[in-house]
């Protein structure tokens, strides 16, 4: 297994990036290769400075770098040998299993649509998040960011991708579904909410549940939440605030603690022909680490494939 990670990208690149790389690579499997991208000279001095000397770690130099203001398109049309876009040659041509980034988020999603493009019959690729349960586990939230404005098709469809991944990335058998609304009511909502929960309630590849709350975000009421980009990023990025918020009152326990955005470290795109793992721009050497545990997670479980065997 090759999973590349963007050396570049990121708040604190590149040194948080490779010194979460030598924590990854010092952990997981020898059979596991982490290909970095970036400017060679300065990843080399980091690796000697980390004291890494394994073999699980290769370096693929790259002369550019898209910096995080900028235009996503723009930039991938104008510096090609980009660590991005380099990223995405390697995982286009096979030639690694995953790539994952820290970096610009916007080029991080057109990259993935020109590169290896959206799986046949997805309308739009959509960003899954993972909300912390109380149960211990944690819930696939779809979607946090990528498509803000969603017809009811596209929210069934969410609700039928992220059962999948749930399904083989976590071992889910029959993931619970539910749309996120604000009320447990079928006819409660907007027009588009209602229209959505029809067709989720008459979907035969899913277990559909019903709606939930926002007080239920946490309660294990599903495995699979269902909402547009704009409702889940706000949700999404609320729930990750409880850790910096309970930190600044001292306050700690199990569950805040997977409310850290570092103890996952990073949130794949799902509806494309291949694995693409996005971080926060402020990761942290956990958070990197972290996300490479869930690349490797997701290479395993082949989720992107047996998402397209279902929508053939």
């Amino acid at each position: 297994m090759r999973i590349a990670v963007d050396a570049m990208g990121g708040d604190f690149a590149p040194e948080a990036i490779v010194e979460g790389v030598v924590m990854a690579a010092r952990e997981l499997p020898d059979d596991v290769t982490i290909v970095l991208v970036g400017k060679q000279p300065v990843v080399e001095e980091l690796l000697q400075k980390y004291a890494y000397t394994g073999t699980g770690v290769e370096l693929v130099h790259a002369e550019e770098v898209i910096e995080m203001g900028e235009h996503p398109t723009k930039a991938l049309s104008q510096k090609p040998n980009s660590s991005i876009g380099v990223g995405f040659k390697l995982l286009r041509d096979r030639q690694v299993d995953a790539f994952c980034s820290a970096g610009n988020t916007g080029a991080m999603h057109v990259g993935a649509l020109f590169s290896i493009k959206a799986i046949e019959g997805v309308m739009r690729p959509a960003i899954a998040g993972f909300v912390p349960q109380l149960d211990g586990g944690f819930a696939v939230m779809v979607d946090i960011g990528a498509n803000a404005d969603c017809k009811p098709e596209m929210l069934l469809q969410f609700g039928e991708i992220g059962s999948i991944y749930a399904q083989y990335t976590f071992g889910i058998d029959k993931p619970r579904v539910a749309l996120m609304n604000i009320g447990s009511e079928e006819q409660k909502g907007s027009l588009v909410a209602q229209a959505a929960y029809q067709l989720l309630q008459n979907s035969r590849k899913i277990n559909f549940v019903g709606n939930m709350e926002g007080g239920d975000l946490f309660r294990n009421k599903a495995d699979v939440i269902v909402t547009d980009g704009f409702t889940g990023n706000i949700l999404f990025k609320m729930g990750e605030s409880i850790y910096d918020v309970t930190q600044e009152l001292g306050l700690s326990n199990a569950f805040i603690d997977k409310t850290n955005y570092e103890s996952v470290g990073g949130s794949p795109i799902v509806g494309v022909n291949g694995n693409v793992i996005i971080a926060h721009g402020i990761s942290s050497p956990l958070a990197i680490k972290n996300m490479l545990s869930l690349a490797r997670k997701q290479v395993e479980s082949n989720a992107y494939t047996k998402i397209a065997q279902a929508l053939s």
